[in-house]
């Protein structure tokens, strides 16, 4: 007979102690916890991570960033300011294979629970560290967030207009960004593991991070001697590529190859694939001002349905320019179940994005709503041995 069972996430049965908090620890967590992994939320006493509450948007006082971020994961209030916190700790972390971290640099180490304290208890475990700089460096002990990593690490000097003061995405890129590479950087130590048997320290700084996506800004500047700008919606010399406004809204076109640009001047009733000022992409790239406000003469003047359907129709690459309202009725983001919806307790029906990547045979998914704090502290001491007087006794110490 044919196996109709439902095959495990590839992460079940690796466990992960989250010490993080706001994004780039957490986000990591979420990624393995999306994929199966048991996500143990460790936060002090009294002093929840911000996260719970943080955003423009709340719901009966939780913050609507929440629900995504803290899903699939248990929570354990714990104060590793004290030694009989620390001491739990690392009976956890014995029975643990990940351990995920986002303070500053050092605080492990000045709490007695840094990597050479806990790989003692348990040599296997992955101790993945997430910093603005790093663990070492003359920098290293420094704050860091998001917007400051994006900085150093050459991203935010190219967002905005070139007559202003550099922008930023609507988002923490920088955080999510590094979140991702932890995740990465954990998934290869796991590997490393299974040919080892050892544990390893992950190393995840978020201006590095955001170095990796610069693409050749550094060589640019160093063998040829330029350095990129910021340039508004466009990217100098790549031309037609950007955002373009119709008569009810705006879409992106991406037509800079001389294939897709013949067919989009084809679609416009234009000669310009013949006209030498944009025939190749050279030429487009010297002309892009003046093609892309012809383009834009072009789509002003139709609906964002029409100018879609007529792109589709000559094999043009564009899109809608989305928000979250868009995004809700986009039939193929329905069809792709790329927006979820999940039940929270205090919340309700929470639509939220999906997990990704999808696997085919192992896909992950988000089984488990985000938890109260302390929502699990109990059955997560027990299973350490503690008993019921042992809990309420550390409860009455503060230490839970």
């Amino acid at each position: 007979m044919p196996d109709t069972s439902v095959p495990a996430p590839p992460l079940k049965g690796i466990r992960v102690i989250e010490l993080g908090q706001l994004i780039a620890g957490p986000f990591c967590a979420q990624l393995l916890g999306d994929f199966g992994a048991e996500i143990i939320k460790i936060e002090a006493p009294g002093m929840p991570d911000p996260a719970r509450g943080w955003g423009a948007a709340k719901k009966n006082g939780i913050g609507l960033y929440w629900p995504i971020i803290g899903r699939n994961k248990t929570s354990l209030t714990l104060n590793l300011r004290e030694a009989e916190g620390q001491d739990i700790l690392k009976q956890l972390a014995e029975t643990a294979d990940v351990l995920v971290e986002n303070f500053r640099p050092g605080t492990l180490e000045r709490w007695g629970i840094g990597p050479d304290v806990l790989h003692k208890h348990n040599p296997r475990l992955i101790i993945t560290r997430v910093s603005g700089y790093g663990q070492t460096g003359p920098e290293s002990h420094k704050a860091g967030y998001a917007s400051v990593g994006e900085a150093k690490g050459g991203l935010r000097y190219l967002i905005g207009e070139p007559d202003r003061l550099p922008s930023r995405a609507g988002v923490s890129l920088g955080d999510t960004m590094t979140g991702t590479f932890a995740a990465l950087g954990t998934m290869m130590a796991l590997f490393s593991r299974e040919k080892t048997g050892k544990g390893q320290v992950v190393d995840a700084a978020i201006y590095e991070t955001v170095m990796a996506f610069i693409e050749g800004l550094i060589p640019e500047y160093a063998i040829a001697g330029h350095t990129r700008e910021r340039s508004g919606p466009i990217l100098p010399k790549v031309a037609p590529s950007g955002v373009y406004p119709c008569s009810d809204g705006m879409v992106i076109i991406g037509a800079n190859q001389d294939g897709p640009f013949k067919r989009l001047a084809e679609m416009c009733g234009a000669d310009w694939a013949t006209d030498e000022r944009y025939a190749t992409h050279d030429a487009r790239g010297d002309n892009q001002t003046e093609l892309d406000e012809k383009i834009a003469a072009w789509t002003r003047q139709r609906p964002m349905a029409d100018v879609l359907a007529a792109c589709e129709e000559h094999g043009v690459p564009c899109g809608p320019v989305n928000r979250a309202m868009d995004m809700l009725e986009d039939a193929h983001i329905k069809a792709r179940e790329a927006i979820i919806r999940m039940v929270h307790p205090v919340m309700g029906e929470i639509p939220m994005q999906g997990v990704f990547p999808k696997l085919s045979e192992t896909p992950g998914g988000a089984v488990r709503p985000a938890p109260a704090l302390g929502e699990h502290s109990e059955r997560i001491l027990s299973d350490l041995g503690k008993s019921a007087a042992d809990i309420e006794a550390l409860r009455e110490r503060g230490i839970i």
